[in-house]
């Protein structure tokens, strides 16, 4: 049977029976806080007597009408499938079905707020959710154009595709109507349905063929006070203009809205014209700024879409890489370009090239280009391959073939299929006639095959320090399923003179094979360090010469830029997760780093590596023994920083974080009860709940001070960072009582799931707290998966199993995941994905910690 998912061949033999001309969608949102109406006419023509189906997930099917016949929906309504037999050249179905309301962030989520009780309503369809809210082809390359109609509750505004209408009085008291225009043509899952007491700015952007294009901020009524317009929509209209004039193509839709809402699970959704952003966007309390940046990336991602996803739409979901790997690239172009962010690529490098870098060194790696069978594994695939490893890849492409070729190759191909389906050849065939390069071997080692391979620096010198030989090593890491790739990469030499590491030299390079000689090195004298892939220039496992790794990490302070000691730092992070390094040693070089480091997201990967030394890869005598003193640093470097500086905000977090000792635990409390300030730190209410929790998780606060402080913060963000200190509370008891309710509780939604999963990992002052859910997590595990919807049951089983436990005594977490895994063969992809990953975590913490026991 089925049940919910659906196989590319499926979707490709559908594709061959049927063409579908419109859906008629009516909504009635007035009927109760568990179901809707929903009304679907759809229009089609299809092979005359062929037989296929089409997709809906209903808990009550009410009538099925195909061409005038009625259909029994007890015969043919199975599996969330409806069967459409003796089809004719062209065909009239309606569908009239009670549709769920969803609280896990897919279909029609619905949330009351609790700071006003107003009730706010969201879609997200990506992948196979729009059948959650009508009847439908569930399919990419099935476009249609869509006409909704919406029933909606009085004083609430309805956003969709098109611009929305005025109301009009609905059949019954209190109700309203909203009528909308036909959508293009476009795929099921980018239709959206926002509704609500939302509330926004309006503006306009003036297109390059002359149209004025309607622009929308909106959000929920209690964050409107703090939701930042003018700034949200001048990133827009910059992104509006230099995506046209880079893509040569005008905007395709009509209208532009950006909505911001609650429990959100991704960063933002594509919805063609009326996007959905998550609502913690919207800063309540200061944000760091590499939260801001994060932000603005989104804005212009979630942009660069209506061209590249939704005009043109991947034929079937194995090219969803090519939709959001050219969206990352495109939106941290346009971010470094268009936006006060100039040194985006240098966040690129510290934060999403370090996601691309942990995901391709698993067992589950996958091509950037994936074989995606089914639904299943394309659910899996929103992962740093498909993001980060893909824009990495399109990075070097642009530079393989130019810019300028590679631009206007991506405006051919948005003419040749605009408003239709594309695939990856289809691109390349463009990109080939606009720069003139064969594109066929380039695809092959670097789309196609997955892994990463290493470049490692070998240099030998003289006694005065000439060098007289030089070359960039590429190996092809044990287990990596990587060929030896061509790249092109820079070296930088860089030389300390009056304390300050700065630049001095640079060769540019093409690295192919296993050695590529350096010639322009030999005979020069070789400066300090030596950074191989200065610029950060190519995608590929960094390992630097002996004396540069260790002049590096010994200077790591003295760089005068960000990038190289990024890129450093990098490299270094990369050799302790391989086991080549002693985790102490980054962890003493990253500490050092901090001093001088001022780039937003630098410091904020910087502290999240601190954390995983802290919490995971020391093993557990080391990790209480450094604890103290890392604490320590972080306070003094807390109390040096910059007052009202994003460094002292993202450092007092941190120091809630790890205080362990009474000074320290103390000092927190006192920030938080106000007795000592720190010059220019402002402790708003986000802040409150990070010191609280912080006090919470180390023994130091309990329920009643979190009582008291849910009771002051009664909004949203109060309850779920609650339950997130609850989760934290380091006994036995609150973890045990977290854990029933995280497993047995399917109604807990699911941004609270995320912020209660925190808090129940966070235990590095008492990693044995967890060691009892070892063997929990593998008897679970099956009813998890068969009792969740797939986003619900990944969050669980991805968060619910913790590396904390290894080093431990009494338990073998690696042989726990292992014997489940040899137990559970025919377990579906996509469970067994996870698990595996899980368990090549908890390798990898094992290796990690037996480098650092060796000295």
């Amino acid at each position: 049977m089925p049940g919910q998912n659906l196989t590319r061949e499926e979707a490709a033999k559908r594709a061959e029976l049927l063409s579908v001309a419109s859906y008629d969608i009516a909504l009635d949102l007035t009927r109760g806080e568990e179901t809707f109406h929903s009304a679907t006419t759809v229009r089609f023509s299809a092979t005359p007597g062929a037989t296929t189906f089409i997709d809906l997930i209903a808990p009550t099917v009410h009538s099925i009408v195909l061409n005038g016949k009625d259909l029994d929906p007890a015969e043919v309504y199975v599996d969330s499938r409806i069967v459409l037999g003796d089809l004719k050249a062209d065909n009239e179905l309606t569908v009239v079905a009670d549709c769920a309301y969803m609280h896990t962030g897919e279909g029609l989520h619905r949330f009351t707020d609790p700071a006003d009780g107003e009730t706010y309503l969201y879609s997200q369809f990506e992948v196979p959710d729009s059948r959650r809210v009508f009847t439908v082809f569930e399919q990419p390359d099935l476009k249609a154009s869509f006409t909704f109609t919406v029933t909606a509750p009085a004083g609430w505004t309805v956003f969709s595709n098109s611009p929305t209408p005025a109301p009009t009085s609905g059949a019954h008291e209190g109700t309203q109507v909203f009528a909308f225009s036909p959508t293009e043509r476009i795929s099921s899952y980018i239709t959206a349905i926002v509704a609500g007491p939302y509330e926004g700015v309006t503006g306009s952007y003036t297109s390059v063929d002359g149209r004025e294009i309607p622009l929308g901020t909106y959000c929920r009524a209690s964050l409107a006070q703090y939701m930042d317009a003018e700034e949200i929509l001048d990133i827009t209209k910059g992104g509006f203009a230099f995506y046209e004039e880079l893509f040569g193509t005008p905007y395709a839709f009509t209208k532009y809205d950006q909505v911001f809402v609650p429990e959100f699970n991704a960063g933002a959704m594509e919805n063609a014209g009326c996007v959905t952003h998550r609502d913690d966007y919207i800063f309540r309390s200061r944000p760091v700024e590499a939260r801001v940046e994060r932000r603005a990336v989104t804005i212009l991602h979630e942009l660069a879409h209506m061209w590249f996803g939704d005009m043109v739409t991947m034929k079937w979901w194995n090219d969803l890489w090519l939709n959001e790997s050219f969206a990352e690239y495109t939106s941290t172009l346009a971010t470094a370009e268009t936006t006060r962010f100039t040194d985006a690529w240098t966040t690129f490098q510290a934060l999403e090239k370090t996601w691309a870098y942990n995901q391709d060194q698993l067992s589950s790696t996958h091509p950037i280009a994936a074989e995606i069978k089914d639904l299943h594994d394309v659910e899996v695939n929103f992962d740093g391959i498909t993001y980060a490893k893909g824009a990495s890849v399109l990075t070097a492409l642009v530079a393989y073939v130019g810019r300028e070729a590679f631009f206007k190759g991506i405006a051919s191909y948005l003419a040749a299929h605009a408003y239709s389906n594309a695939t990856l050849a289809d691109l390349l065939a463009e990109l080939e006639k606009t720069s003139g390069r064969d594109l066929g071997a380039w695809t092959k080692v670097w789309l196609q095959e997955a892994g990463v391979t290493t470049l490692r620096m070998e240099l030998d010198t003289d006694a005065d320090g000439v060098i007289t030989s030089a070359a960039v090593l590429q190996e092809i890491p044990q287990g990596s399923p990587a060929s030896l790739r061509p790249h092109r990469v820079a070296i930088g030499s860089y030389s300390l003179a009056d304390g300050a590491l700065a630049r001095t030299g640079r060769v540019e390079l093409d690295v192919e094979g296993a050695r590529t000689e350096v010639s322009e090195l030999v005979g020069t004298t070789r400066a300090d360090v030596l950074v191989l892939n200065d610029d950060d220039l190519t995608y590929a496992k960094v390992r630097l010469d002996e004396a540069s790794l260790e002049a590096g990490l010994a200077g790591i302070a003295s760089f005068t830029d960000s990038l190289p000691r990024s890129i450093v730092l990098a490299s270094a992070w990369d050799m302790v997760r391989d086991a080549e390094m002693p985790a102490s040693r980054y962890l003493a070089a990253a500490l050092k780093a901090l001093e001088v480091e001022t780039h937003s997201s630098v410091v904020q990967g910087l502290l999240a590596r601190i954390t995983t030394c802290l919490s995971f890869y020391l093993p557990p005598a080391s990790r209480k023994a450094a604890a103290p003193g890392a604490a320590q640093s972080l306070l003094g470097l807390a109390r040096a920083a910059e007052p009202d500086g994003d460094k002292q905000l993202q450092l007092v977090r941190a120091v809630a974080a790890h205080a362990v000792t009474p000074e320290q635990t103390a000092t927190v409390a006192a920030w938080l009860d106000g007795s000592e300030v720190l010059e220019g730190l402002t402790v708003d209410q986000d802040l409150r709940w990070e010191l609280l929790i912080g006090l919470v998780a180390a023994g130091q606060a309990g329920e009643a001070e979190i009582a008291a402080e849910e009771q002051r913060d009664r909004t949203t963000t109060g309850r779920e960072r609650a339950a997130q200190a609850r989760a934290a509370l380091p006994t036995p008891e609150a973890k045990a009582a977290t854990w029933r309710e995280l497993v047995e509780s399917s109604a807990m939604p699911n941004e609270t799931q995320v912020k209660t999963l925190l808090g129940f990992a966070a235990v590095e002052r008492h990693p044995e707290l967890l060691v009892p859910f070892v063997s929990e997590y593998v008897r679970e595990a099956d009813a998890i998966w068969a009792s969740r919807t797939f986003h619900m049951a990944e969050n669980l089983l991805s968060r619910l199993w913790s590396v904390a436990t290894v080093g431990l005594e009494g338990v073998d977490p690696v042989g726990a995941l292992e014997a489940w895994l040899a137990s559970h063969a025919d377990a579906p992809d996509a469970f067994r994905r996870i698990v595996s990953e899980n368990l090549d975590d908890t390798r990898r913490v094992v290796a990690v910690q037996a480098r650092e026991l060796q000295g």
